[in-house]
C-alpha cells in the first residue's frame, strides 16, 4: 500500500498519543489499517512492527529515567514474547469475521477501559514475588497470544493489570509497559515475517513516522501524563473503530 503524507501524520499523532499512556500505537493501527483495505495478516504484521518502534523508542527514555520496574516486566515480557508468535500463526488461519469480531470486542473494552479515571497516583504498595512471577507469567501469555493475533502489541491490557491488580504508579505502569510490549511485539512480528506476511515498502517508512512519535510523546510524558481530555478523545475513536468492524463483519 502507498503512503501518502496524511497517513503518515496520522502514524506520528497515534504514536504520539498512544506512548504516552503506556500504549505503543498498535490498538489503533491494526483497526486502521484493516479499514483501509489491507489483508488482516498484512494488518497485524505492520501494526505489530510500528508497535515494536514506538514502544522502544518511548521505553529507551523511560528507562534513562528510571521509571521502567524491570524486576517487574521480566515475566511479563517472557510469557507475552513467547506467546505472540502462537498469535501470529492463529491470525493466518482464521476467516476475516471472526477476526473482525475479536478485534471489535478488544477496542469496546479498551475505549471503556479509558473512560474509568484511575486513582492519583500514591506510593508503590508492595507486591510478594511470587505474585509478581505467577500473575505476570499468566496475564504476559494472553497478552502475546492476543496481541499477535489481532497486532495491537498488548499494552491495552498490561497497563490495567500493573495499575489495578499489583497496585503500580499510573506513569511507572505506562512506562513500564512500553518496555514490556516492545518484546512481545518483536517475536508477534518475526511470527509474520516467518510466514512472508510483510509489506515492506509500507512498513519502512511509516517507522519513521512511529519512532518520531514515540520520542515526542515520551518525553511529554515523562514531566507530565496527559489526563482526562486524551483518554476521552481516544475512547471515542476506539467506540468509533469498533463499530466501523463490526459493520465490516455483520454487514458486508
Amino acid at each position: 500500500m502507498s503512503v501518502s503524507v496524511l497517513l503518515l501524520a496520522a502514524i506520528f499523532t497515534i504514536s504520539f498519543v498512544l506512548t504516552m499512556v503506556g500504549l505503543g500505537g498498535g490498538l489503533i493501527f491494526s483497526p486502521l489499517f484493516v479499514l483501509l483495505g489491507f489483508a488482516k495478516s498484512q494488518a497485524a504484521s505492520a501494526s505489530l512492527f510500528l508497535n515494536l518502534i514506538a514502544a522502544a523508542s518511548a521505553a529507551f527514555t523511560y528507562s534513562r529515567k528510571k521509571m521502567v520496574d524491570f524486576p517487574l516486566a521480566i515475566p511479563l515480557i517472557i510469557s507475552s514474547a513467547l506467546a505472540a508468535p502462537v498469535g501470529a500463526y492463529l491470525n493466518v488461519r482464521i476467516d476475516l469475521k471472526p477476526f473482525l469480531v475479536i478485534m471489535a470486542g478488544v477496542l469496546a473494552l479498551a475505549g471503556g477501559r479509558m473512560f474509568i479515571t484511575p486513582a492519583a497516583d500514591t506510593e508503590a504498595v508492595h507486591i510478594g514475588p511470587r505474585r509478581k512471577i505467577l500473575g505476570g507469567a499468566a496475564v504476559g501469555a494472553c497478552i502475546g497470544v492476543m496481541g499477535g493475533l489481532l497486532g495491537i502489541g498488548g499494552g491495552v491490557f498490561v497497563v490495567p493489570f500493573l495499575i489495578y491488580a499489583l497496585k503500580i504508579p499510573i506513569k511507572r505502569a505506562a512506562a513500564s509497559s512500553t518496555f514490556i510490549v516492545c518484546f512481545s511485539s518483536l517475536t508477534g512480528f518475526l511470527g509474520y515475517a516467518s510466514a512472508k506476511q510483510i509489506d515492506w515498502a509500507f512498513i519502512l517508512p511509516a517507522a519513521v513516522a512511529s519512532f518520531v512519535g514515540g520520542q515526542a510523546g515520551s518525553r511529554l510524558m515523562s514531566s507530565r501524563l496527559k489526563g482526562k481530555t486524551i483518554r476521552i478523545l481516544f475512547s471515542l475513536i476506539l467506540f468509533f473503530l469498533c463499530a466501523k468492524l463490526l459493520h465490516r463483519a455483520l454487514f458486508s
